[in-house]
């Protein structure tokens, strides 16, 4: 799971399992494989990053 947070400020965990793309329009837009999408504040970068670290600590 994966910190986020909602442009309401109000923050989340998510499966980073599944985000299937992230986009920047120039808010962040995640797209999930539910098909459901997610606009957070974070950058793409700064997703993309909190992703490997999640993939890192699981792999370990």
């Amino acid at each position: 799971m994966i910190p986020l947070t909602r442009l309401s400020g109000e923050r989340f965990l998510l499966n980073a399992e599944l985000i299937r793309t992230v986009e920047s329009r120039p808010d962040t837009f995640l797209t999930l494989t539910t098909g459901e999408r997610l606009v957070v504040r974070e950058a793409p970068e700064q997703v993309a990053g909190r992703v490997l670290g999640w993939r890192r600590a699981a792999a370990c």
